[in-house]
């Protein structure tokens, strides 16, 4: 099955599924196409599904993730011992984990073609990535605490595993509390990490986009936390301080030369 191929054939299955989505037209231009299947795997609940579909849309996703571009960090300069800063797409880094900066209900983003980072790593997983964190979420039987951190599949993703963590949200002026919060959820990532063996973990700006934590505390939290981490651990563990904007990437640069 070639690739448009693939497309069309998940857009006809999660439209079938989906009677608000059924009655819209399929858009004939190819990066619409896209987006339109996009949307329709960001609205689907993590609900069964049949074997065939997830096939077809682990070939597509793959070859989507190929197109795109794989990003081994072992080919990134470090700017410390250990320490990588690399500005781009974290789905297409091939490090062991990648962090998502998730939610408190865990299940991703259902906004279609929402651009945050909770909706391009669902994505670019696939829907199992929901499913899987659906059945986390049941058996912990409450929304997903602030500063904490937990571990799944990647799926089709080019890394091993998501670290799943929720940010602190800051409302008005920044307290120790959110500053706590802030350097806990890299804290947990890095400890899971280690408990799991991982040999490099990507880490996101958590917390400081819709979360409202100002960008420049935040990253001084990032290095000090992760520093203080392998230092007092002896971890051997590669961190890429993963980008998007270029004010951020001039942040971690400042901090890290």
């Amino acid at each position: 099955m070639a690739q448009e191929e693939r497309l069309d054939f998940l857009i006809q299955a999660l439209r079938e599924e989906n009677p608000v989505w059924r009655s819209k037209p399929v858009p004939q231009n190819l990066a619409a196409k896209k987006s339109f299947l996009r949307s329709l795997m960001n609205v689907r609940l993590p609900a069964p599904i049949s074997d065939e579909v997830l096939a077809v849309q682990d070939a597509y996703l793959q070859e989507e993730t190929r197109l795109r571009g794989i990003v081994d960090p072992a080919t990134l300069p470090r700017l410390k011992n250990h320490l990588i800063l690399w500005q781009g797409d974290i789905t297409r880094l091939a490090t062991d984990a990648i962090v998502n900066a998730a939610n408190s209900e865990l299940l991703g983003c259902f906004i279609p073609c929402h651009n945050c980072i909770d909706n391009c790593i669902h994505t670019a997983a696939g829907m199992q990535l929901r499913l899987a964190c659906a059945r986390l979420m049941d058996l912990q039987g409450h929304s997903e605490p602030t500063g904490t951190a937990r571990i799944t599949r990647a799926w089709n993703l080019p890394c091993r595993y998501v670290l799943h963590t929720v940010g602190p949200i800051v409302n008005g002026a920044l307290t120790d509390e959110h500053r706590r919060l802030l350097a806990s959820c890299y804290h947990s990532c890095l400890e899971l990490g280690r408990q799991h063996h991982l040999r490099s973990i990507a880490f996101c700006c958590i917390s400081t986009g819709v979360f409202g934590f100002p960008a420049d505390e935040a990253a001084a939290i990032a290095v000090a936390t992760v520093q203080d981490f392998l230092a007092a651990t002896g971890a051997d563990m590669d961190i890429v301080f993963n980008v998007f904007k270029d004010a951020d990437h001039a942040l971690y640069q400042q901090i890290l030369q």
